[in-house]
């Protein structure tokens, strides 16, 4: 189970970006968060991801309660959530080749041999030709960048995937493409899904439920 518990967190204490939002996700299913833009799904989401520490509440993570963030949490915590951000330019390292890309969290655990075999059995599950793994950000489209950065988040096989607006700045085709493979990876694993969207059509359509931000959130946040 990934569960928040009436979490607040923020960049500021002194003005959180909310306060004592909760929500669950339970292994195998997918679950949509849908709110406005700026109402704090996406720092909640970094919470969930283990990328912000909140300023007061729980995660937990198949019954572990996290207790450091970021480069200091326990590995097998690390590597137990796979994010996928919205702006794939932003998230991926513009010196890397698409393959070196898809194959950065390996490297950064270690497992240097395993590389080369992930990123060819990830590529094709993505959508990536061969020709565009020598490629770098520049050298491709937004589209194809993102495919990449989805490779790179199931690279360690994680149980839990967060997809934070991942297919907002993509067309149709891109977009139904990434949720098939999204999809056939959870339905293979039995990975937890976290999409977070503000797209109600979307999430109903992928998710088996869709939880609306002000339901996250204590009764007297919500007049």
């Amino acid at each position: 189970m990934l569960e928040l518990d009436t979490v607040t967190a923020g960049y500021d204490r002194r003005a959180p970006v909310f306060r004592g939002a909760s929500l669950t996700v339970a292994p195998g299913q997918s679950v949509g968060l849908l709110g406005p833009s700026g109402c704090g799904k996406s720092t909640l989401a970094r919470v969930a991801a283990l990328l912000h520490r909140p300023d007061a509440g729980r995660l937990v993570l198949d019954g572990t309660e996290v207790r450091t963030w970021r480069h200091r949490a326990p590995r097998e915590l690390r590597t137990a959530v796979g994010v996928v951000f919205q702006q794939p330019r932003t998230a991926a390292d513009p010196r890397l080749a698409l393959a070196d890309l898809i194959a950065e969290p390996l490297r950064a655990t270690g497992r240097r041999a395993e590389a080369e075999g992930r990123v060819a059995e990830l590529a094709p599950a993505v959508g990536l030709t061969a020709d565009l793994l020598t490629r770098r950000p520049h050298e491709v489209s937004d589209g194809q960048l993102q495919r990449a950065c989805l490779a790179r988040a199931l690279t360690l096989r994680p149980r839990w995937l967060i997809c934070d607006e991942m297919t907002a700045m993509l067309d149709a085709s891109t977009t139904a493409a990434l949720v098939a493979a999204v999809e056939t990876y959870r339905e293979t694993t039995g990975a937890g899904l976290l999409v977070v969207g503000h797209d109600r059509v979307l999430l109903d359509r992928w998710c088996d439920r869709t939880v609306e931000w002000k339901d996250c959130l204590p009764a007297e946040a919500n007049p």
